[in-house]
């Protein structure tokens, strides 16, 4: 038997490859950006977590996937959730300005995926879904919005959903 949607949260990262440094003047707008954009999502509706160095307000230090990439790894409740926050909230003041601050990716550079509600996922974890979608495509084991996948089918494994049972996201 399938868990229901509501077991499930969706987890997201998104990786940037910064142009200049991180301290550079350059980028100074974005970092100056960090605290409210931050604060915007811990409060967000289906906000569950996101990603933080210790002792750090944001995860800006953290360098798992290179030098000059920085990562944003979080988890929401469901997809809406996410994409109100990434589309209809100050942070798509980021997205817009962000050729300003980060190179443009030729591969994919955001992945969603379904967790078990409470799971917190790693760091591993998420650059390993990145690299399966990149490698692979677009799965239930790894997805975007333009390409994405209930939780129901996650759970299933790979099986879409008959005709008219898609389960809420």
């Amino acid at each position: 038997m399938t868990a229901p949607a509501h077991a499930f949260h969706l987890a997201q990262l998104n990786v940037a490859t910064l142009l200049h440094p991180i301290d550079d003047p350059r980028t100074a707008p974005f970092v100056d950006m960090l605290d409210e954009v931050n604060a915007a999502a811990d409060g967000a509706t289906g906000f569950v977590w996101r990603l933080v160095e210790e002792g750090e307000a944001d995860a800006t230090g953290l360098r798992p996937a290179g030098e000059d990439v920085i990562v944003n790894l979080s988890v929401w409740q469901n997809q809406e959730a996410l994409w109100d926050f990434a589309y209809r909230s100050g942070h798509l003041e980021v997205m817009r300005r962000r050729r300003e601050w980060f190179e443009r990716h030729i591969e994919a550079h955001l992945v969603l995926w379904w967790v078990p509600a409470g799971h917190l996922p790693t760091v591993g974890e998420a650059l390993e879904r990145l690299t399966d979608l990149r490698t692979n495509g677009p799965s239930p084991r790894a997805f975007t919005f333009a390409s994405s996948y209930t939780a129901a089918e996650a759970a299933r494994g790979a099986e879409p959903a008959p005709s008219g049972s898609e389960a809420p996201v």
